[in-house]
């Protein structure tokens, strides 16, 4: 997932459009302004008084927008925002509506999100995830493990079963020389109090992609951490990555936890923190310029004993900037 940077008519041009959505239902709100002011910096390399933007029609919106790549990427962002402080209203969906309508851009996340602005909670959980990268993580694990492998790994992050010889199979990893991608794995799950695959409530084996994200990208499991951590993930993913950071944002910014654990509480706002809107789109840039999807059935056994540095080199992760 690339963010494309238009020419600076069409930027203005989308800028106020987010604006008109900020405020479709009252004043901006904090996160709402970070985001606009990040986008600003780092996507679409324009100055703006945000405050001083007139608002624009979709049909003048569309007029302006005729690069089908832009139009999608514009409606992503309108979703980001929408959803920044809170659940948006029904007054703000339907302002995405119409300038997704005029664009002619469509997708399950828009139906996604009226349900959610509808407080239609469990269909919207049902279909969010299944098209998320939990879902894809299931899929995976059937496709890889097949079907007990499945019953295990979901039984198992659910604390109900334990695999001992899947958990030794990690464990080992305790004993490689310090340095290693491995180790370095191992101790973050142990400093962080996590449970490997295989032990009760450990992450199925296809999951553990985001575990190594954390670790190869030096991004903490805090809610800051998990927002750059998914930003970074939708970058590189190629299979719907945009709900990656929708996961993210909604557990983090809007206030509605998606994880499946339900173990803690989600944040509400963390978008508005002192750059923190910044960071997250510095990491979505800094994923989207690797070739391997680490997501795609990766398989991390050969790189486990690497020096880590050596591991990211082979693994094209560039350098945070």
């Amino acid at each position: 997932m690339h963010l494309d940077t238009p020419p600076p008519a069409v930027a203005h041009l989308g800028l106020r459009a987010l604006k008109v959505v900020a405020t479709a239902d009252g004043p901006i709100r904090p996160a709402q302004r970070a985001l606009l002011e990040a986008a600003c910096d780092v996507v679409l390399h324009i100055s703006a008084d945000i405050d001083a933007l007139p608002p624009v029609t979709p049909a003048d919106l569309a007029a302006g927008f005729p690069d089908p790549a832009l139009r999608r990427q514009f409606v992503d962002g309108m979703l980001v925002v929408a959803l920044a402080d809170g659940v948006p209203s029904r007054q703000t969906m339907a302002t995405v509506a119409a300038y997704s309508e005029a664009l002619g851009v469509d997708g399950p996340e828009l139906g996604d999100l009226r349900r959610l602005t509808e407080h239609d909670m469990l269909l919207f959980k049902l279909d969010f995830l299944r098209r998320s990268q939990v879902g894809d993580i299931m899929r995976d694990q059937l496709d890889q493990h097949g079907i007990l492998g499945l019953a295990k790994g979901v039984l198992g992050l659910r604390g109900l079963v334990e695999d001992a010889d899947l958990a030794a199979r990690y464990r080992a990893w305790e004993r490689l020389p310090d340095g290693t991608l491995g180790r370095a794995l191992s101790d973050y799950y142990r400093g962080n109090g996590f449970a490997l695959p295989g032990e009760r409530f450990g992450f199925p084996e296809a999951g553990v992609y985001h575990d190594f994200s954390h670790v190869l990208a030096g991004y903490s499991t805090r809610p800051e951490g998990e927002i750059e951590v998914a930003s970074f993930t939708a970058g590189y993913k190629k299979r719907r990555p945009f709900y990656v950071v929708l996961f993210a944002v909604l557990t983090f910014s809007t206030g509605v936890d998606m994880r499946p654990s339900g173990t803690q509480h989600p944040s509400r706002g963390l978008l508005a923190e002192p750059d923190m809107a910044r960071r997250m789109f510095a990491a979505l840039e800094r994923g989207s310029r690797m070739s391997l999807d680490l997501a795609d059935k990766w398989d991390y056994w050969p790189v486990v004993g690497l020096p880590i540095e050596e591991a990211r080199q082979r693994l094209g992760i560039p350098a945070a900037s």
